[in-house]
């Protein structure tokens, strides 16, 4: 209920909004349709091919809520769907995250001569960490939305879903660190190519847009969220972004939806080359295609260059790690 209080029996704890749900599902749903029509005709599906399944999956869940907006008493049925529903929404901003690092591993690949890390090692180390995060994410939104289960298993899968997002916060701000180096190597040296400024500006405002779900989401799990159908007392100490439904449409709903909008809008597909041994030259004009060149530093270089997102232990040829074959030029697209 909007004045927060809660409703004895209710999956949601309040009366579920019966509109908002169909709105989300079908700007999701196009969001996706759009996405899926960008993949093809930009052939960019290995770079940007998260966004049109998670858009996918967000309108499942999304219709789910629509079904548990007017089912939302406790029942087995309705408990099932309510978890799924749940499982759903919040098992996609991870994925997005990690659909993040893929672009800022493609635009490294684009201009490896600034990167701060080897264009290959970024979608495998953050994909790691990731894995990590949507796994503890994945058992503690099971765990905790089921107000059937008993207080143990809800107080940990709070706590798998406290660790998970401490897990994607610190990532957050080490992805920052990433692109801010890359960015500023790129403005000393003067490349000012749209095919560069461009996808990173889109990554810089779809980072925050996550980093500040992350934090909703944080601020929610530090709270009471210990959820007793029956106790209307246990349910009025709940937190109020449990108790009252706008958080969950602002914070959650909205934020992802004008993520996956963004990237609808500036598709890197429109900026990025699709084949990764096309590099931007130098002069930020032309583009070369070639072959990976071989990394001669001793293992020990190489590590420390990773762990320092090279600041230290640099090549010190400084030359990009390919073998010029041809200028190509870059009409074509938006550079």
């Amino acid at each position: 209920m909007e004045d927060g209080e809660p409703i004895l029996g209710s999956l949601f704890v309040y009366a579920p909004n019966k509109v908002a749900p169909v709105i989300f599902a079908a700007a999701f749903a196009a969001s996706a349709a759009g996405h899926i029509w960008q993949c093809y005709c930009y052939k960019c599906f290995r770079v940007i091919g998260l966004h049109p399944v998670c858009a996918v999956v967000f309108s499942v869940g999304y219709m789910l809520r629509e079904y548990g907006a007017f089912n939302y008493m406790y029942s087995t049925r309705n408990l099932l769907v309510f978890i799924f529903s749940q499982v759903f929404i919040f098992v996609c901003p991870p994925l997005l995250e990690l659909a993040n690092y893929h672009v800022l591993g493609r635009i490294f690949y684009y201009v490896p001569y600034f990167a701060p890390l080897p264009a290959g090692r970024v979608l495998s180390t953050f994909g790691g960490l990731m894995l990590i995060v949507e796994v503890l994410n994945s058992l503690g939104v099971s765990f905790s939305a089921n107000p059937s289960a008993s207080q143990s298993r809800q107080d940990l899968g709070q706590n798998l879903t406290i660790v998970a997002l401490a897990i994607q916060l610190a990532v957050i701000v080490t992805f920052v660190v990433l692109a801010a180096l890359f960015h500023r190597r790129c403005a000393k040296a003067g490349l000012r190519s749209r095919a560069v400024s461009t996808p990173l500006a889109t990554l810089y405002a779809s980072m925050a847009l996550i980093l500040v779900r992350c934090i909703y989401r944080l601020v929610e799990h530090l709270g009471n969220t210990t959820v007793r159908l029956k106790d209307l007392e246990a349910l009025r100490s709940l937190s109020p972004i449990l108790r009252y439904e706008w958080f969950f449409w602002v914070f959650e709903a909205t934020l992802m939806l004008v993520n996956s909008v963004i990237w609808n809008v500036w598709n890197p597909g429109r900026y990025l080359p699709s084949d990764h041994h096309i590099y931007l030259a130098r002069d930020g004009r032309t583009e070369i295609q070639g072959d990976k060149g071989r990394d001669e530093r001793p293992m020990l270089a190489k590590a420390g260059s990773i762990l320092t997102f090279g600041v230290f232990f640099r090549d010190k040829k400084g030359s990009p790690p390919f073998q010029e074959l041809s200028d190509l030029p870059v009409a074509d697209r938006q550079t």
